[in-house]
C-alpha cells in the first residue's frame, strides 16, 4: 500500500471535514459587506470586523498546514525519543475515534510488532459533521475492532505501547475520559507506556483556532485525568507550539 501523503493533505482534510464552517463563514462575511454598503458603517469598524473574519477563516488552515503537512508529524521521527522496540514479543495498541491515518504508518515503522487497532467512535455521541465526514474516507486497518470507551477487550498488563493520536479529545466528559484511561492503565504492562498527542486549550491554539480551541482540553485536565486513572509518570514534550505529546507510564 502506498502511504505517501498527498500535497497539503492535512489542510485539505480540514477544509473538507469542516466545510460547513467555511460556508457559514463566507455567507456571514458577504452579509457584513452588504450591510456596510447599506448602512454606511464607520470604515475603521468595518475593516476591523473584516480582518477578524479573515483571520478566523485563514489562520486555522495555515496552522493545520504547518502541523499536518510540513512539520513531519506523519513521518513519526518524533517517536525516536521514546526508544520503542520492534519485535515479535511486542504488542502495540492504536486507538482512534473513527478516523485512522496512523495505523498503517505505525505498522510500516514497526513491522515485527503485533499491532491491534481499536475504534471508539459512537454515532450517538460523536454527531459532529466533521467526524462523520472523516470516518467516510478513513483507511480501515485490517482487524480494526469497535469498542466502547469503558472496555478495552485485552488482558491485564498485556500491551507495551498504547497510541492515542489526536483522538482522545473526542471523549468529552471527564468521568468517561478517566474510565477510558483506567482501562489503558489496566492493559498496559508495568514497563509499558501511553503516548498521547493532542492540541491543548492554551494560548497558541487560541491564536491558531480562535473559539475552535475550546474543542481541546487543557494541560491540567489531561494530567488530572491520567493521575486519577493511576498513572504515576506523566511527561509532556512539545511537537510544534500547537501540539503536545504526553508520555505516561504506570
Amino acid at each position: 500500500m502506498d502511504l505517501t501523503r498527498r500535497k497539503f493533505q492535512g489542510v485539505l482534510n480540514i477544509l473538507s471535514f469542516n466545510r460547513h464552517f467555511y460556508v457559514f463563514g463566507g455567507i456571514a462575511l458577504a452579509l457584513i459587506i452588504v450591510s456596510y454598503w447599506l448602512f454606511n458603517w464607520p470604515s475603521y469598524f468595518f475593516w476591523i470586523v473584516i480582518a477578524a473574519f479573515i483571520y478566523g477563516l485563514i489562520m486555522p488552515l495555515i496552522v493545520s498546514a504547518y502541523v499536518y503537512d510540513f512539520s513531519g508529524y506523519y513521518r513519526f521521527d518524533w517517536l525516536k525519543q521514546y526508544n520503542l522496540q520492534d519485535g515479535e514479543d511486542q504488542l502495540f495498541l492504536n486507538i482512534n475515534a473513527g478516523f485512522d491515518e496512523t495505523s498503517f504508518i505505525l505498522h510500516q515503522h514497526f513491522p515485527k510488532t503485533t499491532l491491534r487497532v481499536f475504534d471508539f467512535y459512537n454515532p450517538q455521541q460523536h454527531t459532529e459533521p466533521a467526524i462523520i465526514r472523516a470516518r467516510k474516507v478513513s483507511m480501515l486497518y485490517p482487524g480494526t475492532q469497535e469498542i466502547k470507551t469503558d472496555t478495552i477487550p485485552l488482558p491485564d498488563q498485556s500491551v507495551d505501547v498504547i497510541f492515542l493520536l489526536s483522538a482522545a479529545h473526542e471523549i468529552r466528559k471527564q468521568e468517561e475520559k478517566i474510565r477510558f484511561l483506567q482501562e489503558c492503565f489496566r492493559v498496559c504492562k508495568p514497563g509499558g507506556q501511553v503516548i498521547l498527542v493532542e492540541h491543548l486549550r492554551d494560548f497558541p491554539n487560541f491564536l491558531a483556532f480562535s473559539v475552535g480551541f475550546t474543542h481541546f482540553f487543557s494541560r491540567k485536565t489531561w494530567k488530572k485525568a491520567y493521575t486519577a486513572a493511576g498513572f504515576t509518570s506523566i511527561k509532556e514534550t512539545k511537537f510544534t507550539p500547537f501540539m503536545s505529546v504526553f508520555n505516561c507510564k504506570p
